[in-house]
């Protein structure tokens, strides 16, 4: 029965398989027209299997510097409509491939990896790699917030951004690769061949294949057309 079940989160592996997909092929194809209506049914499909979230989170940034460096490539090339287009494919194909990296949680990506017996060290190095973005906004959000409290000032202030933010900013993120050093120690986390186990496991079902053989789909009917 778990194979039918609806889910909201891609299936780890193929989050990113179709990230590599859609990047590959919009910059291949970027100067083609055909290229766009791939990325744009693209755009529905992962509305559709439960990325809508992502989407619109990533929508706003695609409108506001595709937009800026399309009219940049329309004007610099005489209005040549064709340099417009194929840049405003190429950011549209970086823009979508990442939000089914968005849709993927750094500790189910973990367990999928653990799943499949993958090297504990690449298994570690994506955690910690998912892991840094979310952690390094928080850090800068708080450093932020102290600067506001104590007054300190404009952080376009050279002497103020290297004093009140970024002596703080990398004092604890260093404390926090200590921290996560010890987390990882202590919970038995070993890079050797010593055996564990996944105890809640990422499961692949049909609406994972059917996302993914859409994506393969469209790209098959650009490539015949």
């Amino acid at each position: 029965m778990l194979f039918f079940r609806y889910k909201r989160n891609l299936y780890p592996l193929i989050a990113i398989a179709s990230a590599l997909l859609i990047l590959v092929f919009g910059l291949v194809m970027a100067r083609t027209v055909l290229c766009s209506y791939f990325l744009l049914g693209a755009f529905v499909w992962m509305f559709i299997f439960g990325c809508w979230k992502q989407c619109l989170r990533a929508l706003p940034l695609f409108i506001i510097f595709g937009g800026i460096f399309t009219a940049i490539a329309y004007f610099a090339s005489d209005r040549n409509f064709d340099a417009a287009l194929a840049m405003a494919n190429r950011f549209g194909s970086v823009f979508l491939a990442i939000v089914p990296g968005m849709s993927v949680q750094a500790v189910a990506m973990t367990r999928n990896l653990s799943q499949l017996h993958t090297p504990r060290a690449i298994t570690l190095g994506m955690l910690i790699t998912m892991s840094f973005v979310p952690v390094l906004r928080g850090e800068i959000k708080r450093v932020r917030e102290a600067m506001k409290t104590r007054g300190a000032g404009s952080i376009f202030n050279p002497k103020i951004f290297y004093r009140a933010f970024l002596i703080p900013l990398v004092a604890r993120l260093v404390d926090i690769s200590d921290t996560l050093a010890l987390s990882i120690e202590t919970r038995g986390f070993t890079l050797g061949k010593s055996k564990y186990t996944v105890y809640k496991k990422e499961v692949f079902n049909i609406f994972d294949l059917l996302y993914f053989l859409g994506l393969v789909a469209g790209v098959v009917t650009v490539c015949v057309l």
